[in-house]
């Protein structure tokens, strides 16, 4: 199963390794990354497989929505069906 972490915030060092290594800690691959910097704030997508996960896909997105507060930044985990069907026209 694939899911879509988003990531938005203050541009600060640090933000792509630490969301990465959380991803890591929980055996999770990364697939594809995009990352951009506008005028100061940093936003980041990035596709995930979470299949081979240790926690749930819930706990997870918990986990990451606590590191987003910790870092001042919103962090969101979605399963990807879900975020295809909110962003459907």
């Amino acid at each position: 199963m694939r899911a879509i972490v988003t990531v938005v915030g203050k541009d600060q060092v640090g933000i792509i390794a630490s969301v990465c290594t959380c991803l890591a800690s929980y055996q999770i691959n990364v697939l594809d990354i995009r990352q951009t910097v506008m005028q100061g704030y940093f936003t980041m997508m990035m596709v995930a497989d979470v299949s081979g996960s240790s926690i749930p896909v819930a706990e997870l997105a918990q986990k990451l929505e606590e590191q987003g507060k910790q870092m001042n930044l919103s962090i969101r985990l979605q399963r990807e069906d879900i975020f295809d069907a909110m962003h459907r026209v």
